[in-house]
């Protein structure tokens, strides 16, 4: 058989330093990991639901560092800041036309509340409260207005439709903070008798502006007249016997200033007979003649 050499066992040891060494290494990171599962942290803006075996204990952690007992507490954190759920919701109105609104949704977490909503609903809010309540409020408040209302009281419906999604969620612990109405989208029908009826109403605005413009200028007619016809009767009321007489004078006046001495050969008519001169040139040269 065949000889082996010798081998010292005692060189196949591993050194007591460095098993002392790798002890103490794990006790630390035993220890490390166990204070790391022991610590936590909220951050801003967030709530904590301490559970305890996966039940909802009632604790709530605020912001900042909290303790729990590792593989038996875990804490969920909830976020408390304002969100934003946005959706398209179609319904019907008064008047049976179809509208299809575009909503956002502003909500908060009460956040004394935050446990009582994890557990009636885990952190699933939106899709299991929030969604069906929107959907059937827009149904119920468009119902209520004919769909030109819609347009022109689309405060009166952003109030209404508001006051309905508040009550809803406000017994689950969810606040609504703001509702905004992005869009109404109407059937292309509906569109274009607007557009018609807007058309309709514009040149009805036009044709009565141009009435007013003709009734104003057969007033400023009449007026006019009538002060014509004021002043003709001051005019009339200034006329007496004596102006009369005074202007027969000057017309009389201008006709002799205007007269070249010569009478008229000719007489007609029923007129005064003038007086015949005698003296005139032509004849005096037929008789010396």
């Amino acid at each position: 058989m065949a000889e082996y050499p010798h081998q010292n066992k005692d060189n196949l040891q591993i050194p007591p330093v460095i098993i002392k060494n790798l002890f103490i290494l794990a006790i630390i990171v035993g220890l490390f990991l166990l204070v790391n599962s022991c610590l936590g942290v909220v951050g801003a803006g967030q709530q904590g639901v301490l559970l305890r075996f996966g039940a909802v204990t009632g604790v709530i952690k605020n912001e900042g560092l909290y303790f729990k007992i590792p593989l038996v507490e875990h804490v969920v954190l909830m976020s408390t800041q304002i969100q934003k759920y946005s959706a398209l919701a179609s319904a019907s109105s008064k008047d049976l036309q179809v509208v299809t609104t575009e909503i956002t949704l502003n909500y908060q977490l009460d956040p004394t509340k935050v446990g009582e909503i994890y557990r009636n609903m885990r952190q699933d809010y939106e899709h299991r409260v929030i969604q069906p309540f929107v959907q059937e409020a827009v149904k119920s408040a468009a119902a209520k207005f004919d769909a030109e209302q819609l347009i022109t009281l689309r405060p009166q419906v952003k109030a209404d439709l508001q006051e309905l999604i508040a009550l809803k969620l406000a017994p689950l612990g969810i606040k609504v903070v703001e509702l905004s109405i992005t869009d109404f989208r109407f059937t292309q029908v509906f569109q274009d008798s607007i557009e018609a009826k807007v058309k309709a109403v514009q040149q009805a605005l036009e044709a009565e502006n141009a009435l007013k413009r003709v009734g104003f200028e057969a007033q400023q007619a009449v007026v006019k007249a009538t002060a014509e016809a004021k002043g003709l009767e001051l005019q009339k009321a200034q006329i007496t016997d004596q102006l009369l007489e005074l202007r027969k004078i000057e017309v009389q006046r201008l006709a002799v200033d205007k007269w070249n001495g010569v009478m008229p050969s000719v007489v007609t008519g029923s007129g005064p007979v003038p007086m015949l001169d005698v003296f005139r040139p032509e004849q005096a040269g037929k008789k010396l003649n």
